[in-house]
């Protein structure tokens, strides 16, 4: 019968067999302290609509939650590391920045996919029950990985890694095997604070904390009605998600390029033009998002950020792509378009104002002529 430790090491090889760039392993029936960072998080309600997180909280406050039979975590990372600096887009002021992680397939599949061809053969060849998990679950997969030794929680909360930097999606078989657990990463963030000085609407309250409610990546992804006005302006032209705070790491001079062609940028989704974005109905919406993550979010919310972007354009010859969404079907999408048409051309706002401000019939809308 093999010992825990070359268990261990027989699961970590199955992992990188099936294709993943790292896999670590740790205990996680034992004390969790992220289970109190977390409740403190939401009770500040620093989630902001993220009302999920309320609701399953008391299952993701320890790992146990999910699964009390669960005594290891083997956490594995696939790096998708991009073929050149993300924040390059941001000085292209006519083109739209997508996060790296959507620039292409939805992660959540081809992840997934894995991580049950892994857990089916670690089954199968041990008899240990297992369930695993990609992030859509009430799982915390980064105090894991931090635990597992694939890296540490940055001052930005996100994972860091001495190998892959800020590039590594994470997913997590639970087992009741009895594995022997890998050495935790030690923080190496030391002094520096680039990715807390980064942040363009000032995210990070302290160094290890986060206000999603100002965060870029849930305004644009998560949250659901009308962008903040004081967020608008700092959004730039960030149409979906924000890398600014993973890219600026140092430890990224380490990270290497995705070998997953899946990862890579599909030329449509790199640093796509604000106008042709902006035109896209919902047929033509659902075509060029097709197996990407961008798709979840509908088509409204994706324009209403793309209006946001086109007000921050500094191009006034793309003012008529706001007019165009003036009559949207989408309050939330007509809203923005008032807004980007304002900062774009201020004298065709003032005349589009007094033909039809009294006539829109949205409340949330109409403030946005004033």
């Amino acid at each position: 019968m093999n010992t825990p430790a070359e268990q261990t090491e027989r699961v970590k090889a199955l992992a990188l067999e099936t294709g993943f760039s790292v896999a670590r392993v740790t205990r996680c029936d034992g004390p969790w302290a992220a289970g109190e960072r977390l409740k403190t998080f939401v009770g500040e309600g620093r989630h902001g609509a993220m009302t999920w997180m309320e609701n399953t909280l008391e299952r993701r406050v320890h790992p146990t939650h999910m699964w009390p039979d669960a005594r290891s975590a083997v956490v594995v990372g696939l790096n998708y590391g991009p073929e050149r600096d993300p924040l390059e887009t941001l000085d292209h002021k006519d083109e739209a920045a997508i996060s790296v992680y959507a620039r292409n397939r939805d992660y959540h599949d081809l992840m997934k996919t894995r991580l049950k061809r892994f857990a089916s053969v670690f089954h199968r060849k041990t008899g240990e029950e297992v369930k695993v998990f990609v992030d859509t679950a009430p799982l915390m997969e980064k105090p894991l990985a931090h635990l597992a030794g694939l890296g540490w929680q940055g001052k930005h909360t996100n994972l860091v890694s001495r190998t892959y930097g800020s590039w590594l999606f994470l997913g997590v078989m639970l087992t009741a095997a009895e594995l022997a657990p890998d050495t935790p990463e030690t923080d190496h963030c030391g002094s520096c604070q680039a990715c807390l000085d980064a942040c363009p609407t000032r995210a990070f309250p302290a160094p290890y904390h986060i206000d999603a409610r100002r965060c870029i990546s849930y305004l644009t992804i998560e949250h659901k009605g009308p962008i903040p006005r004081a967020f608008r302006i700092p959004m730039g032209n960030r149409v979906y998600g924000c890398d600014d705070c993973l890219a600026v790491c140092p430890w990224n001079t380490f990270a290497q390029v995705s070998r997953e062609v899946a990862f890579h940028s599909r030329e449509a989704l790199d640093g796509p033009k604000l106008a042709e974005l902006a035109a896209l109905d919902d047929k033509g919406f659902r075509t060029l998002f097709k197996g990407s993550p961008i798709k979840r979010i509908g088509r409204d919310r994706f324009i209403r950020n793309v209006m946001i972007a086109l007000g921050n354009c500094e191009n006034p010859a793309l003012a008529g792509q706001a007019i165009a969404r003036l009559d949207d079907e989408s309050a939330l999408v007509r809203g923005a378009a008032i807004w980007a048409l304002g900062r774009l051309d201020p004298e065709r706002f003032n005349a589009e104002r007094h033909q039809r401000r009294d006539a829109e019939p949205d409340p949330d809308v109409r403030s946005e002529w004033h």
